[in-house]
């Protein structure tokens, strides 16, 4: 039996892509109250089937998938140029594949204007015109207004018509950082895209006699499986060393773990892997935001994947691939140079607190590669920020293992400024195999 909430979720996805939600109408058809209808909107928007704009309301929107998201829907650039939408609502879930600045002749302008684009032009109405006809959306700057015979174009081709204060340089320069983020987010796995899903997961339920473990353990080869109640909520995990010496007959109940660590469908593989590392666990149960089982996720299946990534190339670069791809060897020495760069530095141009912590776990993550190949999670640092550095500074680096285990390093790192002693760090590290 689903509940008032999983109700209304069903509802919304059912709903066709472009509808308008709100709601009063979900509590009235549903016959659910407000606060119930507002927390499942809410629910929906996190999932990304639905999406809430500014002076427009919410709407039923198609789920992006992960390969596309570096395209953005019209309605996120709304957000993004804090815009108003003219005409088109209806194509607001569609994605645009490039962008045009129409600061050309119109004939010009057209050639490199096609369907699923956005021009971003001023206040010339034929250019509206000509692009909504082409399959383009239009964006307006300056805080400029369409015709009304355009603003009916866009509503009958469901293209979306948007004007903004913004001018076109700020507009294209908000865009494209927006892209770029999304390529940065593209590149870090969730647990979401490598779980075992529900469907083929093995699970057991609680008044399940231990034979039962046996005959999944036959039929999957696993030897851990996530127990279950009614509510197909996660109550507890049976290992192979719970059923050892068992009767055959007893309930999983009597032998499981109770409240066994789970992982969330968001959670990050990189701390999913810190998480089973440290705690030696092989298997973690996935949960949504109700604790009902998702799948499973196994220690081989994030290693594997963190394998995946390290193969991957860089699309969108980070600070920490910018201070990466910046670390020059001195001598073939555990001995590393670095040059700040100006969008490493705060206000007072000097290199920020965060850079200079990314400097030295660097400098770890180098000198450690040496003794066991694999990535590191630090566990704990002690740092010492003793003078400041300004930009186009040469920094040395001096990485010293003190200790290293398997599973850990500890490292003591200096750091000189044309032979000053600027810095100094000690850090702990738990060591990730691949």
């Amino acid at each position: 039996m689903l509940t008032k909430h999983e109700q209304i979720l069903q509802y919304i996805e059912e709903l066709p892509v472009g509808d308008k939600i709100s709601v009063r109408k979900i509590a009235k058809d549903l016959k659910v109250s407000e606060g119930t209808a507002y927390r499942a909107i809410k629910e929906a928007e996190n999932q990304g089937i639905v999406s809430t704009i500014e002076r427009v309301g919410t709407i039923r929107i198609e789920k992006k998938k992960k390969e596309n998201i570096e395209r953005l829907t019209f309605a996120e650039v709304v957000n993004i140029v804090d815009g108003q939408v003219l005409g088109g609502r209806a194509g607001l879930h569609k994605t645009l594949t490039k962008f045009v600045i129409g600061a050309m002749k119109l004939e010009a302008m057209m050639r490199y204007t096609g369907a699923g684009n956005l021009l971003i032009v001023g206040n010339r109405i034929k250019a509206h015109e000509l692009a909504l006809k082409a399959g383009a959306a239009v964006l307006i700057t300056g805080g400029f207004d369409s015709d009304d015979q355009v603003k009916r174009l866009a509503d009958e081709l469901e293209l979306p018509i948007i004007s903004t204060s913004y001018d076109t340089f700020t507009v294209a320069s908000m865009i494209n950082r927006a892209i770029y983020d999304q390529l940065i987010k593209k590149e870090i796995l969730t647990v979401e895209d490598i779980l075992t899903p529900l469907d083929e997961t093995y699970y057991l339920h609680a008044e399940d006699n231990v034979s039962e473990w046996h005959a999944n353990n036959q039929t999957s080869l696993h030897s851990r499986f996530p127990v279950i109640d009614d509510q197909r909520k996660v109550i507890g995990v049976v290992t192979a060393k719970d059923v050892i010496g068992v009767s055959p007959t007893s309930t999983i109940e009597k032998i499981m773990t109770k409240q066994p660590m789970t992982a969330h469908l968001k959670t990050s593989v990189a701390s999913v892997a810190h998480t089973m590392i440290w705690e030696g666990i092989e298997m973690l149960p996935v949960v949504n935001d109700y604790h009902k089982l998702q799948g499973i996720i196994s220690r081989q299946d994030v290693l594997k994947a963190l394998q995946v990534i390290q193969r991957q190339p860089q699309v969108g670069d980070t600070i920490e691939d910018l201070i990466g791809s910046r670390f020059d060897v001195v001598k073939d020495q555990e001995v590393f140079q670095f040059e700040v760069t100006p969008q490493m530095t705060n206000q007072l141009g000097t290199v920020s607190y965060g850079v200079f912590t990314s400097i030295v776990t660097e400098g770890a993550n180098r000198v450690l590669r040496n003794y066991k190949k694999g990535d590191l999670v630090v566990e704990n640092m002690t740092l010492y920020f003793l003078k400041p550095v300004q930009i186009d500074s040469i920094l040395t680096i001096y990485p010293r293992v003190l200790e290293v285990g398997r599973k850990f390093g500890k490292v003591d790192i200096e750091v000189f400024n044309e032979g000053v002693l600027v810095g100094k760090a000690m850090l702990m590290c738990q060591l990730i195999d691949r």
